[in-house]
């Protein structure tokens, strides 16, 4: 499902070179629960976006579903990012001026292509599944961080996404809504067979998943 051929990631900081990643290669199939787990500053992220097309590389090749994607053109790898990818960050990144069933509906506003989906049953039928429909008329800011986080991922999910890449989706959680986000996260994954890739620095969190990759230096280790 994806897969990175010999992928560096290179920046210039003061007219020195940094290599965020070196070299990396890996495979990921469809259905896995991934783990990228590594200290800060190893590269994480940077693999993160370079599989979400949110950066593209300085050499090697990125295919995901068998497409070479920074060969095509801008306006159909931002459709394959729309639909393919779902994105939970540990931030959150809702917006507080949009109720949560608005949050949830914000993908499919870029969402061109016809469907017989009516996205406010979706949208409605998600936070009923994760617990938060009694918050669907609320404000991000007014409700805790692992609701918050449930909407994240419902907002994911909308556009029927075959990946989700969470960026430390426990990160601003504590303890037991850290457990609620993983096992939720891990439930995607088993019943709904979507693939799920973790990045993390907390080897607890890593431990979850079925598959770990290690980074150190830019580099799988």
């Amino acid at each position: 499902m994806i897969k990175l051929l010999n992928v560096s990631k290179q920046y210039t900081l003061e007219d020195e070179v940094f290599f965020a990643l070196k070299k990396v290669s890996l495979e990921i199939g469809e259905g896995e629960f991934i783990g990228i787990v590594g200290p800060s500053g190893c590269g994480k992220s940077t693999l993160m976006h370079l599989i979400g097309l949110l950066d593209r590389p300085t050499e090697g090749q990125v295919k995901i579903l068998g497409r070479d994607v920074f060969t095509l053109q801008d306006e159909e790898r931002s459709k394959m990012r729309n639909q393919v990818i779902g994105f939970v960050f540990q931030q959150f990144n809702l917006l507080n001026k949009l109720t949560v069933l608005e949050n949830v509906l914000l993908p499919t506003i870029y969402t061109r292509s016809k469907t017989d989906v009516n996205h406010q049953d979706k949208a409605r039928a998600l936070l009923q599944r994760f617990g938060i429909e009694k918050q669907i008329n609320s404000y991000p800011n007014k409700i805790s961080g692992g609701q918050q986080q449930r909407v994240a991922i419902a907002r994911a999910l909308i556009n029927n996404p075959k990946i989700i890449l969470a960026d430390e989706p426990t990160g601003n959680l504590d303890s037991q809504s850290g457990k609620v986000i993983l096992d939720l996260l891990g439930t995607l994954n088993k019943n709904d067979k979507i693939t799920v890739i973790i990045v993390t620095h907390d080897k607890e969190v890593a431990g979850k998943t079925k598959r770990q990759i290690r980074l150190k230096d830019g580099e799988i280790v």
